[in-house]
């Protein structure tokens, strides 16, 4: 068997088929879904700076909580594991408790300046007291304290559609946008008063 009913559910199939959509999805549940880390998806994950973790309890109750951090918080271990390092917050310890009892979990990566987003389904673990894992994982210089350790292992990733991605930048994607720009309009204006001299000292107007 493959990775595909994790993905695709029973009840997702059989809604599929009462749907009509069960024909698209066909070679793709026959093939199964990556579940090793590809260039394509390291190179994603070093971009983001932002992911949404999803746990559930023992009995089934969900709960998503955001992550976030310098662009590439998440840190790929090995072709299988991802981590990073978790920080101290509001100490509600709700995801740690879920991942005490279940370690199902799920991660929802966003790139919305791109239009683009991966969902992966797979286990959790949180590692306490580990100093050495928690340096490797925390981005040095980053105004947070580092507490524990968060390990993502894959089981199944998909590429999502990018439809209804509204387009958004961060404040320091616009700044180094514009730093771009300035430059452009620098040189140009350079370029300008150097036409101009050229033609001032011809004798023309």
């Amino acid at each position: 068997m493959n990775n595909a009913s994790l993905v695709f559910t029973p009840a997702a199939q059989q809604a599929q088929a009462e749907r009509g959509s069960s024909t698209a999805y066909a070679g793709r549940i026959a093939e199964g879904f990556p579940d090793t880390v590809t260039p394509e998806l390291a190179q994603f994950i070093a971009q983001l700076d932002t992911a949404f973790l999803a746990t559930a309890t023992a009995g089934g109750a969900p709960y998503i909580q955001h992550r976030g951090g310098p662009k590439g918080f998440i840190k790929v271990i090995d072709e299988k594991t991802l981590g990073f390092a978790d920080y101290r917050g509001n100490r509600q310890y709700i995801t740690l408790a879920n991942l005490s009892e279940n370690d199902r979990a799920y991660l929802f990566l966003l790139d919305p300046a791109r239009r683009q987003r991966i969902k992966l389904w797979g286990r959790a673990r949180v590692v306490e007291n580990d100093a050495a894992l928690v340096e490797k994982l925390f981005d040095a210089g980053y105004k947070a304290k580092p507490e524990r350790a968060i390990l993502f292992t894959i089981e199944a990733w998909d590429v999502n559609c990018s439809q209804h991605i509204v387009t958004r930048f961060t404040e320091t994607e616009i700044e180094e946008a514009f730093a771009v720009v300035q430059e452009k309009v620098a040189a140009l204006q350079a370029e300008n008063e150097r036409l101009r001299a050229l033609l001032a000292t011809a004798g023309l107007p």
